[in-house]
């Protein structure tokens, strides 16, 4: 397993070389980011302890790889989260707790490998653990105890029991804010952008679980208004999913039969009924 990790390392190092024409040296930080993202966790410590990432890229020594005192800059994630990051993030729970009810519409942008981008836009109605999703092809209703995937095209329904603390592919700021509490991603300020005239602060999430489908999740708070604006979620698989929110409505009231699908106003549809 050693073995093949190494021989990754050399090709990515290689890859680097001809795309990046680089000279001198590479930052010890970039090579490791890479491997962190890509290859097995413990592998990577072992690898970056043996290798002098100073010595990897230079006009004389390409791609040489020598051993060297271990360092402690070469353990892979961050033990603890920031604690500024939690200041902020605590701000904005806050926040989002005190709404009744939250809707807000949004672009989803995808890059999936190999496939042309996509973009879709739709909305999202939230009230406790109840969600609706409305987007161009399908609509996901989740009332609390079972959710129901409607897809526009095939005219066709199926229905789930709810499962708690799953990875449902789709993230939306609160359940985002729910999950950092209760422990599940490492977190840390990263950078602080100006964006349309708005200074955002972005905050990048690793997930502690090594089983999650998501590399990393990187979120944009605009401080002043104490607002998620933007979750932009890399998946392992090499996609990028990019959440952005373009109208935010607490507080609005929401009709008794939101957070229910009726399937009359479906002539024809097509049921699975999986609930068990």
């Amino acid at each position: 397993m050693v073995l093949n990790c190494l021989n990754k390392a050399i090709t990515y190092l290689k890859t680097v070389s001809r795309t990046e024409k680089l000279h001198g040296q590479v930052k010890r930080l970039d090579i490791f980011n890479h491997f962190q993202h890509n290859f097995n966790p413990q592998i990577c410590v072992f690898l970056l302890k043996q290798i002098n990432i100073n010595e990897v890229l230079t006009p004389d020594k390409p791609f040489a790889l020598t051993v060297i005192f271990v360092q402690a800059q070469t353990k892979p994630v961050a033990e603890k989260s920031d604690p500024e990051a939690q200041k902020l993030l605590d701000k904005v729970r806050k926040k989002y707790e005190g709404y009744k009810t939250l809707e807000f519409a949004f672009t989803l942008n995808s890059e999936v490998p190999g496939q042309p981008v996509t973009t879709e836009k739709g909305t999202v109605g939230q009230l406790d653990n109840k969600f609706r999703l409305e987007m161009d092809q399908q609509v996901i209703i989740n009332d609390g105890k079972a959710t129901w995937v409607y897809l526009k095209k095939n005219n066709e329904l199926q229905i789930n029991d709810t499962e708690e603390d799953t990875e449902n592919g789709f993230l939306t700021p609160k359940d985002l804010l729910r999950r950092y509490q209760k422990g599940d991603f490492l977190y840390a300020i990263t950078d602080k952008i100006n964006e349309n005239g708005r200074l955002l602060t972005q905050v990048e999430f690793k997930p502690k679980d090594r089983n999650s489908e998501y590399a990393k999740i990187r979120v944009s708070i605009d401080e002043k208004t104490q607002r998620i604006e933007s979750i932009k979620a890399f998946v392992k698989d090499g996609s990028r999913f990019t959440f952005t929110i373009t109208r935010f409505s607490p507080d609005k009231s929401l009709s008794a039969g939101y957070f229910s699908f009726d399937k009359s106003k479906y002539p024809g549809v097509k049921v699975e009924d999986l609930r068990l």
